[in-house]
């Protein structure tokens, strides 16, 4: 018996909108977001591999993301909880092991000493810009196909979509 052969990216894509589209989906609108979903999966996917390289775990990653969208802003335990979607005792779990590879510093707030503060330490800061830079090669790899103007259109109309977001009740 011969082996099946594997679906190419874009025939999965094919059969995924005329599947949607036959259960009732409007085909432009199963087109994007079937075609936004498959490279979200994608990089998904990239991206684990990447932590596993960079010993980190996702969880991880989402601390050292949010202390570095944070700038030089501190963010407490309970702000870190929030963003990343875990229980405070998770968060106190994942700071401890972070502070202990040198990630993370943890201080003190000095207008409330019941608070604690959480910033990037210079090895965060490393680590955070050197999965960035990897994760840019394979993310350009991901629009090679476009020229620079089709890069740019693109990105302008993601952010129309991004726009109406908050006016969507999911």
């Amino acid at each position: 018996m011969a082996a099946k052969r594997r679906r190419s990216a874009q025939q999965e894509h094919a059969a995924d909108v005329a599947t949607y589209v036959a259960a009732g989906g409007e085909e432009s609108v199963q087109r994007v977001i079937t075609a936004v979903y498959a490279v979200t999966k994608k990089l998904d996917q990239w991206y684990v591999r990447q932590f596993a390289d960079l010993d980190l775990t996702q969880g991880e990653w989402a601390v050292l993301a949010a202390l570095a969208r944070a700038g030089d802003t501190c963010l407490t335990p309970s702000q870190l909880a929030d963003l990343s979607n875990v229980a405070p005792s998770s968060m106190t779990h994942r700071l401890d092991k972070m502070s202990g590879r040198g990630l993370v510093q943890r201080r003190p707030d000095e207008s409330n000493r019941t608070r604690t503060l959480v910033s990037l330490t210079t090895d965060g800061w490393a680590l955070f810009s050197e999965a960035v830079r990897e994760s840019n090669v394979v993310e350009s790899d991901t629009l090679r196909g476009l020229s620079t103007p089709e890069r740019h259109e693109l990105a302008r109309l993601l952010e129309i979509v991004i726009e109406g977001l908050d006016d969507v009740d999911a």
